[in-house]
């Protein structure tokens, strides 16, 4: 959430990124994707049965690899060393960095799957959606790239969870970037602190990362996780309004505002209601 000024720092509470929805479903993956990525798998011998991997939207890179490792019963951290050989068809903006473009959904998993073929799947399926005209044509209307698309897509990713309050965030995120603000969004303190929690401290908003954009003006230097469509299109289309400001007060109450007074009343009610869940 964005919840305060530079000089008016307290202790507040944090939107955690979320575990996701999942981008696709089986079928429509095996229906839609299946007749071009199923036969990249199926070039290795011994194939054998065919079960599946499923990756919920917005999980990060490093969890993506944790999931694969426990796929295909490798030592852990094998998928995550397997990035620099893989040849990923990414922007060169990424640097060779997949943060966004290991695109969320459930892929067909056989005897045959290695961590390199998997991970080039998921990089190539990112690169068709990402590359399709609506989203370029959206990307250049918007005066960025695809890539610092999928950035604030990400971020929207891990802020909230309903198609509404995504086209809302994107805004903020718009409103604050043409205003020269600092995005202050506390999901970039959690990537750079390699955690998903709901409470934050003033050392936090401290800490020395290009991702703590409460220091830093700009979007991070990276996606902070993997997003879905939803979030992409919210990225492209934000909603119109004057926001620059947000916090989610409860469950399905997430409350946008262009007033800092009016987000310090709802930040304190969000604070109240952390403390009556957590029965202080």
């Amino acid at each position: 959430m964005v919840n305060e000024s530079p000089g008016a720092r307290t202790r507040r509470g944090i939107r955690a990124p979320r575990r996701g929805r999942l981008a696709l479903s089986v079928g429509v993956v095996l229906g839609v994707a299946a007749a071009v990525l199923v036969p990249l798998l199926t070039r290795e011998a011994n194939v054998g049965p065919q079960r599946t991997l499923v990756i919920p939207e917005g999980w990060r890179a490093s969890q993506v690899y944790a999931a694969v490792d426990r796929s295909l019963d490798v030592v852990p951290g094998t998928t995550e060393k397997a990035v620099g050989r893989a040849e990923l068809a990414l922007p060169a903006e990424a640097k060779g960095n997949p943060e966004g473009y290991l695109f969320p959904a459930t892929y067909p998993v056989t005897s045959g799957t290695t961590p390199t073929s998997l991970l080039r799947y998921m990089a190539d399926t990112a690169r068709q959606r990402f590359g399709a005209h609506h989203i370029t044509a959206g990307a250049l209307r918007n005066n960025v790239s695809v890539y610092r698309t999928v950035t604030i897509a990400s971020i929207v990713q891990a802020e909230v969870d309903t198609a509404a309050d995504m086209g809302k965030v994107a805004r903020v995120i718009q409103n604050r970037l043409a205003g020269g603000m600092p995005l202050q969004m506390d999901a970039t303190l959690n990537y750079a602190l390699k955690r998903s929690t709901l409470d934050t401290t003033i050392g936090d908003t401290r800490i020395d990362s290009p991702y703590n954009t409460y220091e830093h003006t700009g979007l991070p230097p990276t996606p902070i996780g993997n997003p879905g469509e939803q979030a992409m299109h919210a990225a492209l289309t934000p909603t119109p309004g004057p926001w620059l400001y947000f916090v989610t007060v409860a469950p399905g109450d997430t409350r946008f505002t262009d007033s800092y007074a009016e987000q310090q009343r709802n930040v304190e009610e969000f604070n109240r209601n952390r403390l009556g869940t957590s029965g202080g």
